[in-house]
């Protein structure tokens, strides 16, 4: 757990240097003029209070509320604009005094009252702007926060990683202050470049509601492929490998004690089976299957969940698959019906939108497997692909525990993945394609998605054997794919669903570019294998 706060603190404070924060930095600048020197501990304490509470509960607040995640963005964009207005017009910042005056009517007379209150406004609204490139660390607690499992150590994390965020900030402001009071240029004109700041907030402000700042992200990577690609490089460690892998893990099986399995909590319909609980299969073997339909991962697993369906579903076992949608699209039961379908699973499969079961068994991994003894005990649990003659041979023993006799051979086909490119995903909640992948034409950005404007494009290099797209569309839209600057062929989106893009003879080292022909694609995220 400390290895985290400490990586997630030093990783807060190279974010700096990332290329999705220099769409920020005229803001942080602009806030060297005015204020007085109460000012940065305000954007300081504002921006690591609401880093850290739109992180964690973001999700959740949309969810309940059912406001767009895009209008609080511009609640932010209208209050900095607001305050370029007081750099920029005396009377605009009259008025705010007027405003700060009675926030901070305790505050000693003598004191600037707009200071620290302002920049604790300043502070928040940069907080919920700030959508950095995030490594592995940030990214684990993300997916905490989109399943509403916002735990102490996910606190602790997000403001460990936002107060070294800050550290560099706070360092920017206090000494462009300092420049501010001691050159005798900088004093002269200090009038003229509080209004030069004030206009440049102002542009900065709109050009971040109309999504400049990510095609100037996108032109900076084009224009240097090679910066800051190793800044989340910092957190690929051992140490904070093994961390992660025990950060709010369920608890594992003992030798001799085992926990009692969770009860399923249905959050949407059954599939393939009438609604039952998990006490009524007492004496049978259950292995539960937590997916999701748009995920590789889970979908490499497949074959190998219908095989042990068949071979072992007339000793006892029964397999249920709790479907955790990753995105808004997959809760469609209409969807899930037909991937359902399209994977040919028969095996009961029940909804899970709102990660109900998922928490009642604490897991945060697509996929997760959990195999319960005729007593309803967790006897064995996996995350992830692999280790499938493992599993198997766990089965057949659990099986045997209830007086069956097994004799089926475990030759389960060997698991490869050739990779070496992680997993990207391209929304701005969880953005983390830094070095991988440049946009070229017009993309508006959400927090899950990216949508194409006509005639957009995708260049990504990668490492793998297979390139696979979690897309969707409201109507079929086309996408041209080129390999190596080799066009391939031209796909049509018309489904919400993973689509197989390359599939090659071996790993290798490749450019993908991808012309999206129509607008209003959407794209989620690209996985590997």
């Amino acid at each position: 757990m400390l290895i985290l706060i400490l990586f997630a603190f030093l990783g807060g404070i190279i974010t700096v240097l990332s290329p999705c924060i220099l769409p920020l930095l005229p803001i942080i600048l602009s806030s060297t003029t005015g204020g007085g020197k109460k000012r940065p501990f305000g954007i300081v304490a504002g921006f690591v209070a609401s880093f850290t509470f739109f992180t964690l509960f973001l999700s959740s607040i949309v969810q309940l509320t059912g406001i767009p995640a895009d209008s609080l963005r511009s609640i932010s964009v209208v209050i900095l604009i607001i305050f370029g207005l007081t750099l920029l017009v005396p009377q605009a910042q009259a008025q705010i005094e007027k405003l700060f005056t009675h926030l901070a009517r305790f505050a000693p007379k003598t004191q600037n009252k707009t200071g620290f209150p302002g920049g604790l406004v300043i502070g928040a609204s940069l907080g919920l702007l700030w959508t950095p490139c995030v490594g592995p660390i940030l990214a684990s607690v993300i997916s905490l926060a989109i399943s509403g499992e916002v735990t102490g150590s996910a606190f602790l994390i997000t403001f460990a990683y936002s107060l070294g965020t800050a550290i560099p900030m706070f360092l920017i402001i206090r000494g462009g202050q300092g420049a501010l009071q001691r050159l005798p240029w900088l004093i002269k004109n200090s009038g003229r470049i509080q209004k030069a700041f004030g206009i440049l907030m102002i542009l900065t402000a709109l050009a971040i509601y109309q999504n400049v700042d990510r095609k100037f992200q996108t032109w900076f990577l084009d224009t240097f492929p090679n910066y800051g690609s190793g800044l989340t490089s910092l957190e690929d460690n051992v140490l904070v490998n093994s961390a992660l892998q025990s950060l709010d893990m369920p608890n594992e099986p003992g030798t001799t004690d085992y926990p009692t399995a969770p009860e399923i909590i249905p959050d949407g319909e059954w599939i393939n089976s009438n609604p039952f609980m998990l006490s009524e299969l007492r004496g049978k073997v259950v292995l539960i299957d937590f997916w999701t339909y748009s995920c590789i991962n889970c979908i490499r697993t497949l074959p190998y969940l219908r095989n042990w369906w068949e071979k072992y579903k007339d000793d006892g076992l029964v397999i249920i698959g709790v479907h955790t949608p990753e995105f808004e699209f997959e809760k469609d039961i209409d969807n899930l019906r037909a991937a359902v379908s399209d994977f040919e699973l028969t095996y009961p499969i029940v909804q899970d939108n709102n990660y109900a079961t998922w928490k009642a068994y604490k897991n945060r991994f697509w996929p997760a497997k959990y195999l319960i003894d005729k007593d309803g005990r967790i006897r064995y649990s996996h995350f992830g692909e692999g280790e499938y003659d493992e599993t198997e041979k766990k089965i057949q023993e659990l099986l045997t525990e209830t007086g069956k006799t097994i004799t089926e051979n475990v030759q389960n086909p060997k698991y490869e993945v050739d990779s070496l490119t992680p997993e990207i995903y391209l929304g701005s909640s969880r953005y983390n394609g830094l070095g991988h992948i440049s946009f070229r034409g017009g993309w508006n950005q959400t927090p899950e998605y990216i949508e194409s404007n006509a005639n957009a494009e995708i260049i990504l290099d990668f490492y793998s054997k297979d390139v696979f797209l979690v897309m969707r569309s409201g109507s079929s839209t086309r996408v041209r794919i080129y390999l190596d600057n080799q066009e391939q062929e031209v796909i049509t989106v018309s489904a919400d669903k993973l689509y197989y893009l390359i599939k090659l003879e071996r790993a290798g080292t490749h450019t993908l570019k991808l012309e999206f022909l129509d607008a209003g694609t959407q794209v989620f995220a690209f996985t590997f294998g």
